[in-house]
């Protein structure tokens, strides 16, 4: 196993986490309008979260999901499948996580059993939150699949672990969504179905992905779904949207459905956090 702990990153909290709040009232009065999923097949009394970016999952996301453990000092497990373990990636979720009081590491995917001494349950349920990697979506699903990571992740979101990321780190998590996973054109990838419908990342930054995620849903060949600016995101609770947030100004959340035959998209305004 390749898990690296912050030694010289480490630095005191700036602000912590003990000052988020839940629910702006605007984004309250719009999400009485969504749709709600309140599953049956729970394991256990713990609230299951999943937070997600459209692009980006940098300090102000990490602080987010770090006070959602309830933990003092939470362990934050990075999981950079989708991008095929990237150094640089790792070297920069350390370096997002150097102004928090978290415990961060980071699990490879690349692995053989000689160093890699401890089962993906041994590693995945001894955390209070793991970050999935941007990168190739459709690649980390089949490489999850194939090691059975992605039955230790729902283990893990049953048990209350806070789970997060942007780009595939939040595609992995819905029914399906729109990737630029395989060659010449966006198209649509399956995930875990841990949260119900669709999601388009990066819908102000791609061009092609906000007329796609239309026409997907407009046609019925998508599930209507939360499309997220890069910087904004969405914190569901049990499969229910408890807040929309952004770490940068402008960056919003939209929900994508048919209402009277026509595609329609509304504007969920998110909080900021820092």
């Amino acid at each position: 196993m390749s898990r690296v702990k912050r030694r010289t990153f480490i630095n005191t909290s700036l602000t912590g986490a003990a000052g988020l709040a839940v629910s702006h009232a605007t984004s309250a009065a719009l999400l009485d309008t969504m749709p709600t999923t309140t599953p049956t097949d729970q394991t256990s009394a713990a609230v299951r979260k999943i937070l997600i970016a459209g692009g980006n999952f940098v300090t102000p996301f990490i602080r987010y999901m770090a006070a959602l453990t309830g933990k003092p000092r939470p362990k934050i497990c990075y999981l950079p499948t989708a991008s095929a373990d990237d150094k640089d990636a790792i070297i920069k979720f350390f370096q997002a996580c150097a102004p928090l009081n978290v415990e961060p590491s980071v699990q490879e995917s690349f692995i053989e059993s000689l160093t890699q001494t401890r089962s993906w349950e041994d590693v995945f349920l001894s955390v209070d939150g793991i970050v999935v990697s941007g990168g190739n979506t459709l690649n980390q699903q089949a490489i999850w699949k194939a090691q059975g990571i992605d039955v230790v992740l729902r283990k893990a979101w049953d048990r209350g672990i806070v789970l997060g990321g942007a780009s595939a780190g939040s595609l992995c998590w819905f029914d399906e969504g729109t990737t630029d996973s395989r060659p010449q054109a966006l198209s649509i990838v399956h995930g875990l179905g841990f949260i119900k419908g669709s999601h388009s990342p990066h819908y102000d930054a791609e061009s092609g992905r906000r007329p796609l995620y239309q026409k997907l849903i407009g046609s019925g060949e998508m599930k209507p779904g939360y499309a997220c600016d890069n910087d904004a995101g969405i914190y569901f609770g049990d499969n229910v949207v408890k807040r929309v947030v952004s770490a940068r100004a402008g960056a919003k959340v939209y929900y994508v459905s048919v209402v009277g035959g026509k595609v329609s998209e509304k504007t969920m305004e998110p909080e900021m956090i820092r």
